[in-house]
């Protein structure tokens, strides 16, 4: 079977269910999240990784590696939300080719707000959905896949 070049029936129905399942919910999540919150899930990205970011700042390469964004579409979207006082771009006084991402007062504040918001919709879509014992599985599964890929993938830069 590791030889044949197409899926079986069962890995095929697996592979497409979780596609459709992951595609779904991410609109739906990212749909309630502009919504209830006028946030893109873009910008809820960002405003997580800051807020449980020591002082709410991180170095731009290290939140682009935590969100796994080129350099251009995270320094895009910092613009984007710099602009509506969400955080702000601050240089590196020890490296002048390095720069922060701090979280504003209006950032926490947004992103308190929208979280529990957005936690809700994960809770009665995704988590009450499901069985304890499928939680489980689905965890074991996804640190299962993440590790492979951990295996194939180079380090971040």
């Amino acid at each position: 079977m590791a030889g044949d070049p197409w899926l079986d029936e069962e890995q095929q129905q697996a592979w497409r269910g979780f596609l459709a399942m992951q595609t779904r919910l991410q609109s739906h999540l990212a749909r309630e999240l502009q919504r209830q919150s006028g946030l893109s899930d873009a910008d809820y990205a960002v405003l997580v990784g800051l807020s449980e970011a020591p002082q709410g700042r991180l170095r731009l390469n290290e939140l682009g590696c935590e969100l796994r964004w080129q350099k251009s579409r995270l320094s895009k979207q910092i613009s984007r939300m710099q602009e509506r006082g969400l955080v702000l771009r601050e240089e590196c006084p020890t490296d002048g080719r390095g720069a922060f991402a701090t979280l504003t007062a209006k950032g926490r504040a947004t992103i308190e707000a929208a979280a529990p918001l957005h936690v809700r919709e994960v809770r009665r879509y995704f988590a009450e959905a499901l069985t304890p014992a499928q939680l489980n599985a689905l965890t074991e599964i996804s640190a299962a896949v993440l590790a492979r890929l951990a295996e194939a993938e180079p380090p971040p830069a």
